[in-house]
């Protein structure tokens, strides 16, 4: 609408009458007024428990449908329950949630449209009841929820705990959690970006379903570090995102940085995307795709420093179809200590797969492996540049493998050999890449330049 002189004195008689309205009907409606015009800010109110005050106030405010804004401070509470519509606004982290103690700290049921923002959200390292809550935040069936501008920290299990949620976690911090930071069960449309996780006992952030199917997460410019696997396990733990049984989680421009075991790890999730990610000093395989998937995409990555740099795994149990381009992956060891999982490979892939346009540097195993013993099968390893190798392409001899297309990939400076055939990842018989491949074979290996 233009501001023209009409509006301008339509406007200020309808304000000037307002007033005049409320002055008229006494100092109650006056009140009443400036009440709705101007939230008032929840104060801390001493040292002692403040739980009952502040669930008043929150139960208050929902009910208005008004937000409850907190002023900086301390509040010590125990168990608060969010409410639908809730806004919980604290005034820029200085508004701190300290848990006193009790079966659960902060949990909504059925809560849509729950907004959390600039709140430290402090678990003080105490005990709660997982019957009730599984995080310092837990919440079900609640959608479109916003936890924005959080510092969740110091909690014996997880940091946020979601089931059945859809909305948005951003621009959190979460750290010092002795599960996981930031835990979703069977997301109903869930974004989770541009937080900071660390210092978590084991896994960052975790994209769960309870059984297999479609979930959609986007896990997009998280920073994680400094993740654990403390409760141990063969890869279960230790992963900056962690996701199984999740189909259609896009993992993207994280940036993933000393894990125990991997960056992304993904178990039976179909048509999951690792893209973009920097990940660095990983333990175990930097970016794993295993278990019974089908699809996955991994593209443009740099990995620096992982005892395995990208996995696609388990055809054995049905885990195959997977494009893996344009990454870049560098200085790979071997883990020595362990009896027989040394590892020390740059790609390694199975079944029905694309691998092109990779660049892999200083591994000290294989630069590419295809194939494990007969799980071998429809695979195009092409255009790839490996450099400094221990062999730079392996691939399965089996009699029961499938079908490998090696082409156009320039190898230098292997150790043991360009291109050579292996049984379980023991190498035997020639360098392929100068040896004559049998026509009918179900290799086919040509214009490769190996110096």
């Amino acid at each position: 609408m233009p501001l023209d002189r009409r509006t301008l004195l339509s406007t200020g008689l309808a304000s000037a009458g307002l007033a005049t309205a409320a002055a008229a009907a006494g100092p109650r409606a006056r009140d009443e007024t400036a009440t709705a015009a101007f939230q008032p800010v929840f104060a801390p109110d001493g040292d002692g428990d403040q739980t009952a005050r502040l669930q008043s106030a929150i139960d208050d405010a929902a009910r208005r449908g008004t937000p409850l804004t907190l002023a900086a401070g301390l509040f010590r509470v125990g168990h608060i329950k969010l409410r639908p519509n809730l806004r919980l606004i604290g005034a820029a982290r200085q508004s701190v949630l300290e848990f006193t103690g009790g079966a659960a700290f902060l949990t909504g049921e059925e809560a849509p449209g729950l907004r959390l923002e600039g709140l430290v959200i402090d678990g003080s390292l105490l005990g709660m009841d997982a019957g009730l809550g599984t995080g310092l935040i837990s919440l079900s069936d609640s959608d479109g929820i916003s936890l924005v501008d959080l510092d969740v920290r110091r909690g014996l299990m997880n940091g946020i705990a979601l089931t059945h949620c859809s909305g948005r976690i951003g621009d959190c911090d979460v750290r010092d959690m002795s599960q996981a930071g930031i835990f979703s069960l069977d997301a109903r449309g869930l974004d989770i970006a541009h937080n900071a996780v660390m210092d978590c006992g084991n896994n960052g952030i975790q994209v769960w379903r309870s059984a297999a199917g479609e979930d959609g997460t986007t896990v997009v410019s998280n920073r994680i570090s400094r993740i654990a696997a403390k409760a141990g396990g063969s890869g279960q733990n230790g992963n900056g995102i962690n996701v199984f049984r999740a189909g259609g989680v896009l993992a993207a421009s994280n940036r993933i940085e000393d894990c125990a075991y991997s960056a992304i790890r993904g178990n039976s999730a179909e048509n999951i995307q690792m893209v973009g990610n920097a990940c660095r000093k990983l333990g175990e395989v930097a970016l794993y795709a295993e278990f019974s998937f089908a699809g996955a995409l991994i593209a443009t990555n740099v990995i620096d420093e992982a005892a395995n740099g990208i996995a696609v795994t388990n055809f054995n149990e049905g885990g195959r179809l997977a494009v893996v381009q344009g990454n870049l992956v560098r200085n790979l060891f071997r883990r020595e200590q362990e009896p027989v999982d040394k590892r020390g490979i740059g790609i390694g892939i199975e079944a029905d797969a694309a691998v092109s346009g990779n660049v892999v540097e200083d591994a000290p195993t294989a630069g590419i492996s295809a194939g494990w013993g007969p799980y071998l099968r429809d695979v195009a390893i092409t255009g790839n540049l490996i450099r400094k190798a221990g062999i730079g392409i392996m691939v399965s001899s089996d009699p029961k493998a499938g079908a490998c297309l090696i082409s156009q990939n320039m190898i230098s400076n292997t150790r043991d050999g360009a291109i050579r055939a292996m049984d379980h990842g023991q190498a035997h018989g020639p360098d392929l890449a100068s040896a004559e491949v049998p026509a009918g074979s179900r290799l086919a290996i040509s214009g490769n330049l190996a110096v």
